[in-house]
């Protein structure tokens, strides 16, 4: 395996910066002011995501061996924005049943749904209850139970994790699927929230994959400028070529920057950045957070994400915070259509806003042995993405993945 990459550092558009980078990125010529702290000291992340503790990139990291090269740690909180408060997001029937985001009597309701989930077990028919959630769809199974739009919005949004209300339409096997991951999750760290998150950020994840590759005899090439995948007369991947030279390759995996004319538009993210001396208010002084706002708390058309991290990830200096707020442009106004999530941070030391687009393979591999990724979205947790490399794995080599790995090879991560 040979790694080309333009950029002089690991993990293309998901690095991590340093606060020189991070200026030089957003403000060009500036010197960052002393009062934040040392550069060093930062990792500000590009696509900010929390890992499902049970979820498919765990899984996958353990499957692959690299977890050896990283440290976790549980994320604090997961929260979700409601009728303009913050709320912590229940995750089981105990819970349910003492959160102010429902009244007495919905909470027996959420509480019995969340049982229903909780015993749900796909290849054991008498934990079904007669229902086949194949053939219903998630609207049919939470009408079931008679819960109201205010507790659906946030279970299909804060714990089931879909981007948007599509999903209401869909089968239900699949919300049921997602709430089990999460309350599993919740339970493996004992923490306040599903989610884990690596020291010094996400930046570690590819150098631990570049670090893998190389133990393994890949190579790889930082600093390669206008990196061009060349195709022969059939129209199948020769190789790439940089500075002149060609490397032969059959099979060329990249993302979407690298093959313009093999990809389309299909959106736009919009982020916000701020550095903080704080956590964000309301969130039970959480250093590490993730706070979902579904769509129909602003009239938007899918959700908006806030996420924070600080030094207790070793992502900045002491007593420093970073927040970010992300979601997928509905309009052409980055300041105005993140100001619901960033009004939530409180008062901001740094503000940088981040606007990208993004970007889904329109070509067949199977023809063309290219083997395009598709950008990032806005949320801020792995699921989507991994998914991603798992199909371009099964399309690269034919086989899939066995992610029933033993889930205790990962080490617990680190209290403080």
């Amino acid at each position: 395996v040979l790694h080309m990459d333009r950029n002089d550092y690991y993990g293309g558009d998901s690095t991590s910066l340093n606060l020189n980078q991070l200026w030089k990125r957003f403000k060009g010529d500036e010197t960052p002011p002393a009062s934040i702290g040392a550069s060093r000291d930062y990792n500000v992340d590009m696509v900010p995501k929390f890992m499902m503790a049970n979820g498919a990139l765990v899984r996958v990291l353990i499957h692959t061996g690299v977890t050896k090269y990283l440290s976790f740690k549980a994320v604090d909180g997961s929260y979700v924005f409601n009728k303009g408060k913050i709320h912590k997001v229940p995750s089981t029937d105990m819970e349910a049943l003492k959160s102010p985001l429902m009244g007495l009597f919905e909470k027996r309701r959420a509480g019995k749904f969340f049982l229903y989930v909780q015993d749900y077990k796909e290849n054991d028919p008498s934990t079904h209850k007669g229902l086949d959630l194949t053939k219903m769809t998630s609207k049919q199974l939470i009408s079931k139970y008679g819960l109201d739009d205010n507790t659906i919005d946030f279970i299909g949004h804060a714990v089931a994790l879909h981007k948007d209300d599509s999903y209401l339409s869909e089968p239900a096997i699949e919300i049921v699927k997602r709430m089990k991951l999460y309350a599993e999750s919740v339970a493996r760290f004992q923490g306040g929230s599903p989610y884990i998150y690596p020291l010094y950020g996400l930046g570690e994840l590819p150098q631990g994959f570049a670090r893998l590759s190389a133990v393994y005899g890949g190579t790889y090439m930082l600093n390669k400028p206008e990196c061009k995948v060349e195709f022969d007369d059939e129209g199948k991947v020769r190789g790439v070529t940089s500075e002149g030279e060609t490397a032969k390759g059959k099979k060329v995996v990249c993302d979407p920057s690298y093959v313009p004319e093999k990809v389309k538009k299909v959106g736009k993210v919009f982020r916000a950045i701020a550095i903080m001396s704080h956590p964000i208010p309301n969130t039970a002084e959480s250093h590490s957070v993730q706070i979902i706002i579904p769509q129909k708390q602003l009239g938007r058309r899918s959700d908006m994400y806030v996420f924070c991290c600080s030094y207790s990830h070793n992502v900045a200096s002491k007593g420093k915070f970073i927040a970010f707020v992300s979601a997928q442009a509905e309009s052409d106004n980055p300041e105005a259509e993140l100001k619901p999530g960033i009004d939530l941070l409180g008062p901001v030391d740094e503000l940088f806003f981040d606007t990208y687009d993004r970007y889904e393979p329109t070509n067949d591999p199977s023809s063309d042995n290219c083997f395009i990724s598709t950008s990032y979205d806005a949320t801020t947790h792995f699921e989507s993405t991994v998914m991603d490399v798992l199909s371009l794995y099964t399309k690269i080599t034919g086989k899939t993945v066995d992610l029933s790995v033993d889930l205790s090879a990962a080490s617990a991560p680190e209290d403080d």
